[in-house]
């Protein structure tokens, strides 16, 4: 049965097939036979169905999950060992390419351009780089004064449940998948209930590339009803959440009643910004991009623009004027920038910030509605000026494709601005003055700033969140942390001690 209404299927889910769940190396139903459908958001349309898991689905993953790892099959492996299949992992993702970009853009929204060059590369990326981590996972030797000789080892944790947000359904899973399963844990992931098709196609990647039965596991079905369920289950022994701020607190507070560890990427609302030093040219193709790229659903986004006054007038002016060109609609067009937002729900969303933005004030510059485009759920590209801390727009984390401007007057007050919400995921600073862009990013509460660009990321360099936008740090050796823990020993070398 379905648990959505009946849905004409678009022409473009024609090559999708219906996805079942993957626990213990098996594709399998759902225990309850329940199913749900996909939906495409550039058309509203039907894009397949997968199955819809209840809890006992979520038992059965986390007790597969539990058995492997007991069992030593992949955490008795060296991490050498584990590089070569994480290998063999990043071969398979480059050799289907075509296949997870095109899933990924039918079931998120996503520039079939875009899905090629940023999602699926950066995943592959992530499994050759985690596979190079599996090469560092020794020790520790500590000198001590007494007559002892102290090591320190580092171990996987166990159990994984990996929550993943519909935004970049493949990137967000591979973060967490590949750091987790090169240190030697065991994975049931539960992608978002809009974006499963990836996570399905992943499943047979991994298990081709030679992650044992039960090592890596997959249940779709509304996070709503399975995400409490796997973050409390007394099997798991580490959550990685990526979502909202909101959720994200929800999700902290069920593990922390287990001392449960957990690593949350949640909101952001980044200020990006632009002293009246810097390039404009350079500047402005770097702040375009920050709030239009993945239709503005990007939670390192730079959806608040801090200009300084000198410049505020000609910024304004060439928003109105290059915004609008930017290319906009057909997510198969090669050329497109900017499809449909994820979900009804979060063109809803949009719509109702911008509204609210307006009445409290805000100037449209251009965009500020709904585009009617093919039944999809799209957002014309909106920038918004006259607004100030208070502004729902400013506030708020919009997701979506809406940049509000503001200006300043000194240095020190770009910096109270930026920091001026809740969040610290992201920053950005577009400046010449090289002493000028060190002394900001010092003073920016942020896990990430960027300097003269915007969302500059490689698999090396880690990010996260401060304040409400989480803690833990994925990317870099640093994600092996969240996913390992230190065991030291000490030997007794006295005389009839330890020989």
């Amino acid at each position: 049965m379905t648990i959505t209404d009946s849905l004409p299927t678009t022409t473009a889910g024609a090559g999708f097939s219906p996805g079942r769940l993957f626990i213990n190396g098996r594709w399998v139903e759902a225990a309850g036979g329940a199913r749900m459908d996909v939906i495409a958001p550039a058309t509203g349309l039907k894009l397949t169905d997968v199955a819809r898991a209840g809890v006992e689905d979520i038992d059965a993953a986390v007790a597969a999950a539990r058995a492997a790892f007991d069992s030593g099959v992949w955490s008795g492996l060296s991490g050498r060992e584990r590089s070569r299949v994480l290998l063999k992992a990043h071969d398979l993702i480059r050799a289907r390419a075509d296949e997870l970009a095109r899933a990924e853009s039918a079931d998120a929204g996503k520039p079939i351009t875009f899905a090629h060059i940023i999602d699926v590369e950066h995943s592959a990326l992530q499994y050759e780089y985690a596979a190079s981590l599996g090469q560092h996972l020794d020790g520790s030797v500590r000198e001590t004064p007494a007559n002892l000789h102290a090591y320190v080892r580092r171990e996987p944790l166990g159990v994984v449940a990996a929550i993943t947000p519909f935004n970049f359904p493949l990137i967000l899973s591979s973060t967490k998948i590949s750091a987790a399963l090169i240190a030697g844990n065991a994975v049931v992931h539960k992608p978002a209930s809009d974006t499963p098709l990836t996570a399905l196609l992943m499943a047979e990647i991994l298990a081709e590339a030679g992650v044992p039965d039960g090592i890596f596991n997959v249940v779709t079905g509304p996070g709503s009803e399975l995400g409490d369920r796997l973050v409390g289950h007394p099997s798991v022994d580490k959550v990685a959440f990526t979502g909202s701020t909101e959720v994200g607190a929800h999700v902290a507070e069920l593990a922390g009643r287990a001392l449960r560890p957990v690593t949350a990427e949640l909101g952001g609302n980044a200020a990006n910004i632009l002293f009246a030093d810097a390039d404009l040219e350079r500047a402005m193709g770097a702040i375009i991009p920050a709030f239009v790229f993945n239709a503005g659903q990007f939670c390192m986004a730079g959806p608040r623009l801090l200009v300084e006054r000198p410049l505020y007038d000609v910024v304004l002016g060439i928003l109105e004027n290059a915004v609008p060109g930017v290319p906009f609609g057909d997510i198969d067009d090669p050329g497109t920038v900017i499809g449909p937002l994820a979900s009804r729900n979060q063109l809803e969303k949009v719509t109702d910030i911008v509204e609210r933005a307006t009445a409290a004030g805000a100037r449209i510059i251009t965009g500020g509605a709904p585009v009617d485009r093919d039944g999809g759920f799209y957002y014309a590209p909106t920038v918004l000026a006259d607004v100030d801390n208070d502004n729902p727009a400013v506030a708020e984390e919009v997701f979506g494709p809406v940049l509000t401007v503001q200006p300043f007057d000194t240095e020190d007050e770009a910096v109270r601005l930026a920091n001026s919400t809740p969040y610290g995921l992201a920053s950005g600073i577009q400046t010449a003055n090289l002493a000028k862009a060190h002394r900001v990013a010092a003073k920016l509460d942020a896990g990430i700033t960027w300097v003269n660009g915007w969302a500059m990321l490689d698999p090396a360099v880690p990010f996260g969140g401060v304040k409400q936008s989480g803690w833990g740090r994925e990317y870099g050796p640093e994600s092996l942390e969240g996913y390992l823990r230190s065991k030291s020993v000490v030997m007794n070398l006295e005389e009839g001690g330890a020989r």
